[in-house]
């Protein structure tokens, strides 16, 4: 089968829009290269990145995505564009902006995910590794397990590796958690395998529960681990130890008047996908809901933060 890989260089900002673009469309893949994340893990050497160059211009960042060439490519390829350019009026700035495209064959993209994804350990403790790799686990590591071909990315984004470190520290044994915007599910996965005996994981877009239920399966963590799709904490009942959201500075603003009430007493908020640009904002909206801002970390222009409300 033949397929379309369209890749579009744009700004660290804007890499997680362009990602949702292309799963409106349907994309079966994407790609996100970022060469600010490519140096920090040739510089950390928990990859194998002998043959690739270090890179100098890591202010843009390329996204790829696979779209089926047939008689729908070309209406999906405009209506990309048109969404593409109108991320100037929700105040995202696009960078360069090039868009091209090329035809591939099916063999030749999902075996190219296997030369850059290897083990990584992402914290203290949570491993990340391909399902066609071994992998000798180290006394006390957690192992998630991912298949690219069906995810939406490896899990080692600034975004998501630093949610795993948080999640090292506030999740305890037997918690309840709400994963907002699940996406692969990849945070769900590492939550019970961190011992919370209840997630429920949600995502807004059909086929992010669809990949995420699969990633729950591979990892047999089913038991403890619901999917569902969802419009945010809409349709989740009760309250939680620990709510989690990766997603973006507004949702994240968006989201916040819901949490007081839907954590329980001593809960944690944790949320990602911030570019340093917004802390401020999203700082001010914690304040405003009468939380606590417990920790800030940031990584390669991103933040991630560790909220409670106040007693």
């Amino acid at each position: 089968m033949k397929w379309a890989e369209i890749s579009v260089q744009t700004t660290h900002e804007a890499t997680e829009a362009v990602a949702d673009l292309f799963h409106d469309l349907g994309a079966s893949g994407v790609v996100i290269e970022d060469p600010d994340l490519i140096n920090s893990y040739r510089q950390s050497g928990t990859w194998d990145y002998c043959d690739i160059p270090e890179e100098l211009e890591t202010e843009v960042v390329t996204v790829l995505a696979y779209l089926p060439v047939d008689e729908e490519l070309e209406d999906k390829l405009r209506r990309f564009e048109d969404s593409f350019m109108g991320l100037v009026h929700h105040g995202i700035e696009r960078g360069r902006g090039q868009i091209k495209w090329k035809e591939v064959l099916e063999e030749d993209w999902e075996s190219s995910w296997k030369d850059y994804f290897h083990p990584v350990k992402v914290g203290e403790i949570i491993v990340i590794k391909p399902s066609w790799e071994e992998y000798q686990a180290q006394e006390g590591e957690i192992i998630i397990e991912l298949d690219p071909g069906m995810a939406f990315g490896t899990g080692t984004h600034h975004t998501t590796a630093m949610c795993c470190r948080l999640l090292e520290e506030v999740i305890h044994k037997g918690e309840t958690v709400f994963d907002v915007g699940t996406g692969s599910g990849i945070l769900a996965v590492a939550a019970a395998k961190l011992g919370a005996s209840h997630i429920r994981a949600v995502d807004f877009d059909g086929v992010a529960a669809r990949v995420a239920q699969e990633n729950v399966d591979i990892n047999k963590v089913g038991d403890v681990v619901t999917v569902s799709q969802g419009d945010l904490l809409t349709g989740i009942e009760g309250q939680a130890d620990v709510v989690i959201a990766n997603i973006v500075a507004d949702i994240i603003i968006r989201l916040l008047p819901e949490i007081p009430k839907r954590l329980k007493t001593g809960g944690r908020f944790v949320a990602s996908g911030i570019i340093e640009e917004r802390l401020a904002d999203v700082t001010a909206a914690v304040l405003a809901q009468g939380m606590t801002v417990d920790k800030v970390v940031e990584e390669g222009g991103w933040v991630a933060m560790v909220m409670t409300v106040e007693a």
